[in-house]
């Protein structure tokens, strides 16, 4: 494990207080702010603490030394007069600091540090590489896949300097954040991306794609991107980084269907805790879910290009559509909030109805309680109801059921006690193509699924972008239960869970 330098200065007599020190930027590429903790410097030393929210760790570094000078004694006219020079001396450094750090942000801004106006150079000369840093264009080439040690340093360097790609061509605050969970199925991917770029008004979204499988063809299709900003965060705990060991399949782990009293006589690691139904853990079951809740700690919490962002988050996933006029009806969506539903906790931009009488529902919205098999596509989350479900943390963690949106219809009702309210669309802005998934592996066919999309939107086409919603229905809210699911009954699992918050 690697940490970076720290260098520190210590002024005897100064009190050094706790404090969250704000994320510092470079280019386009945000790094994750440190958390400090200390205090008053003594004689001999201090205790200083460093803390790397993405790696989980903390390292601590004794007898940073302090030096000062106990000669010849002064006289009491003498030390005010050098007090005096000391703080007109400070106060002089920090305006020339602060006038330094205003001409380069302008200097970076305007680009004349990096881009002559006459500059003809090429991708591949120095000029070159130095504007596709600032775009975060190098991130693909700074992935390093020819080890599993290179590879994990990989995806934590990644998301700690959070590259946004194109934003010198995009500047200006996003007015909409999708975040798009991606595992292994790049044509599907390369579906929605085509998606993506014909919805209107693109420019101005930013996209967050969350892997949790690496790979440089995925990789590679992302950074094609041109038509808006992009950002790409990296599951750190996926199975891939831990192929023989938790949270990946670990050999010494009871058999899946293994009997509680032969797992307990042949010793398996995790023999004392089966799920409801008796099963034992299965890896490539659970990452699902944990990457869903890692996800939503990372986006609201470190993601530093949305520390202030006030609007939706919208989450899909790799295998879903999106229509052109997705944006359009998002807006008449919060519109509507604002002035018919303000109780409304989420947005359910699409559903698994298809495009079925999509032109006499396409500005229809209804009101009701949110279902795992309703409202779990397009979904739209606010910072204040993020704020709820992180206070059911253990909750979400320890419910035997291994899908993230059974959990939170689980949630709905019982841990958040006012069940969730959902504004939903009943003509779906949001398909899903996926005819492969996480119990379904073989035949797939992206090319059949493409086709379809196609040919539904052409007949829906006439009822896009309608002028204004109207409310179809109101349904009353309430608790719905479910029977769960199980293959959530690890502990190993609950733990790593609830410290996501932690390990950022």
């Amino acid at each position: 494990m690697y940490h970076r330098p720290v260098i520190l200065f210590l002024v005897r007599g100064a009190r050094w207080q706790k404090q969250a020190a704000p994320a510092t930027i470079f280019g386009k590429c945000h790094s994750a702010g440190f958390r400090w903790g200390g205090e008053a410097a003594g004689k001999h030393g201090v205790d200083v603490g460093l803390l790397e929210p993405e790696l989980g760790t903390f390292v601590r570094m004794r007898n940073a030394v302090l030096v000062y000078n106990e000669g010849a004694r002064e006289t009491s006219s003498f030390r005010s007069q050098n007090k005096m020079r000391f703080r007109l001396l400070k106060r002089n450094l920090l305006a020339l600091l602060g006038v330094s750090v205003v001409v380069v942000t302008l200097l970076l801004t305007t680009r004349v540090l990096l881009v002559p106006d006459n500059d003809t150079s090429g991708p591949n000369t120095d000029a070159g590489v130095i504007r596709r840093l600032v775009n975060g264009g190098d991130a693909a080439a700074n992935f390093d896949f020819s080890s599993l040690a290179k590879l994990t340093k990989s995806v934590y360097n990644a998301n700690y300097k959070q590259c946004v790609r194109n934003a010198d061509a995009f500047p200006g605050e996003p007015r909409l954040v999708l975040v798009v969970q991606v595992h292994n199925r790049p044509e599907y991917l390369r579906l929605l991306i085509r998606s993506l770029q014909k919805a209107a008004e693109v420019h101005s979204f930013l996209l967050i794609f969350s892997h949790d499988y690496f790979s440089q063809e995925i990789n590679t299709i992302v950074q094609e991107i041109t038509f808006c900003k992009v950002l790409q965060i990296y599951f750190p705990f996926s199975t891939q980084l831990y192929p023989g060991v938790f949270p990946g399949k670990d050999p010494r782990d009871c058999p899946r269907d293994a009997s509680k009293d032969d797992a307990l006589k042949t010793g398996c690691l995790n023999a004392a805790h089966p799920d409801s139904y008796g099963h034992y853990r299965e890896a490539f079951i659970t990452q699902t879910k944990h990457h869903w809740w890692w996800k939503l700690h990372f986006v609201w919490e470190r993601v530093a290009v949305l520390q202030g962002y006030s609007g939706f988050v919208i989450f899909l996933e790799e295998d879903n559509y999106i229509l052109p006029d997705f944006f359009h009806y998002y807006k008449s969506m919060i519109e509507f909030r604002r002035n018919s539903c303000p109780d409304c906790d989420m947005l359910a931009l699409g559903n698994h109805n298809g495009l079925a009488d999509f032109t006499a529902l396409s500005n229809k919205v209804m009101t009701t309680g949110w279902m795992s098999t309703k409202h779990n596509i397009g979904m739209a989350i606010s910072r204040q109801v993020y704020y709820k479900l992180m206070g059911c943390n253990n909750e979400y963690c320890t419910y035997d059921d291994y899908n993230w949106d059974w959990t939170l219809q689980h949630l709905s009702g019982t841990c958040i006690s006012k069940p969730i309210k959902v504004l939903a669309a009943k003509g779906s802005r949001v398909l899903h193509t996926g005819d492969c998934g996480l119990h379904q592996k073989e035949n797939c066919r992206p090319e059949w699924a493409s086709q379809k999309a196609e040919e539904d939107l052409a007949a829906a086409k006439d009822g896009l972008f309608p002028p204004s919603l109207a409310l179809s229905s109101a349904e009353t809210v309430e608790h719905k239960p479910h029977i769960k699911n199980g293959g959530w009954g690890d502990v190993r699992d609950h733990i790593l869970c609830n410290n996501y918050a932690k390990l950022l």
